[in-house]
């Protein structure tokens, strides 16, 4: 069954819609994807693709969720309510021990704290559940000195700084969020999925395995032990990244790590509202915490994955964008990010988790196309 594009893009984006088509009807079996870009505040690609995927349908989008919780801490840390250079211990006493009490909030926002796991892991139920991490997490030992390295907390940070958010303001890192970025702008991007659009959410899907994913799979090492462990992949059995996006505990509860559901249009927007003005209402980051949110902090490589110069504060780096960006990617191949300097604000979800797993490979063309027709904007 051939897979169409529908959808817009403004006059001189077509390249854009010729890159998105290009992979979604290039495959064997649709990825289901969604593809929405602005561009200094509006939104010039709004594209869809798939057999059961709509313009507004929702789904999981995993650690894209990042993006969302720590555009939260950006703008307390912008109001004076979060001092990045406290420890984190100043707002949480029970977050001691083992080094604990001497980690800057710096310091853990970048994934320093060493704190990816515990030993027995979590189960799903539990891992929708960030008050529950975050209290077993207080009283764990790191599993490196914390500040001394850093490496990815894939399923707990967002418990973590949740955590210092309640301490500091009596509010849920949720409740600032659909407060103060999701509902003054209308984006369809949820940290705690409300029932009624239930009608709305559609699964993230399984891969369907082919003879090249089955040869890739055997003839790959073993993940690294941190990688194990800050994956919950050290339980038994291992906790599946499938099942978690689709459980129903993750969508009600919305842990901030990675438990966020939404589509392309609202990634976008978000990224679009952090930057530019959008609905008569002004960026929600200062050119200066956008900077300093963006840039690196975390040199070298990841103890956790195999990345290098991983991190700014909470978000990923846009190496392929420019040193000025920042985003998130989602496990099932998802991305979201901004560019303060092209004016680009990027969502791009698939609701077919992409083999391995991580930033999908056709987020290259597409950023790729977008970046060209956004330049080529700027000189006409």
């Amino acid at each position: 069954m051939a897979v169409e594009v529908h959808g817009t893009v403004a006059a001189g984006w077509e390249r854009v819609r010729e890159a998105f088509a290009a992979f979604t009807t290039g495959t064997a079996v649709s990825p289901e994807a969604q593809l929405a870009v602005h561009h200094r505040g509006r939104r010039v690609v709004d594209l869809w693709a798939g057999e059961d995927t709509g313009a507004d349908t929702l789904t999981g989008v995993y650690s894209i969720t990042k993006g969302a919780a720590h555009l939260v801490v950006a703008l307390l840390v912008q109001d004076g309510v979060l001092d990045l250079e406290r420890p984190v211990s100043g707002y949480w006493p029970e977050f001691t021990g083992y080094g604990k009490e001497r980690l800057t909030l710096r310091q853990l926002v970048s994934h320093q704290a060493g704190l990816i796991n515990t030993p027995e892991g979590f189960t799903l139920d539990e891992v929708a559940d960030d008050a529950l991490i975050a209290a077993r997490l207080a009283a764990q030992e790191p599993y490196w000195e914390p500040g001394t390295a850093y490496g990815y907390h894939a399923f707990v940070i967002g418990a973590l700084t949740g955590e210092v958010v309640r301490r500091a303001t009596g509010r849920t890192l949720a409740q600032i969020y659909e407060e103060r970025i999701r509902a003054p702008y209308g984006l369809d991007l949820y940290i705690g999925f409300p029932a009624e659009l239930e009608p709305r959410w559609k699964p993230v899907l399984r891969q369907v395995p082919t003879a090249e994913g089955i040869a890739a799979l055997a003839g790959s090492p073993l993940p690294p032990e941190l990688m194990e462990t800050a994956f919950n992949w050290h339980v038994r059995p291992p906790m599946d990244l499938v099942a978690y996006a689709n459980h129903p505990a993750v969508k009600s509860r919305g842990p901030a790590s990675a438990g966020g559901v939404g589509s392309a249009r609202g990634v976008a927007g978000m990224y679009a509202a952090a930057i530019g003005e959008q609905a008569g209402r002004p960026a929600l980051l200062t050119p200066e915490t956008a900077a300093e949110f963006a840039r690196l902090h975390t040199p070298g490589e990841d103890r956790v994955t195999p990345e290098k110069d991983h991190f700014g504060l909470g978000f990923e780096r846009q190496p392929q964008v420019g040193p000025q960006a920042f985003g998130h990617c989602g496990a099932s191949g998802g991305l979201g990010f901004a560019d303060p300097v092209t004016g680009v604000a990027y969502g791009y979800t698939r609701r077919r988790f992409g083999f391995p797993g991580g930033l999908g490979a056709e987020n290259g063309p597409l950023t790729a196309a977008v970046l060209e027709a956004a330049r080529a904007a700027a000189q006409a």
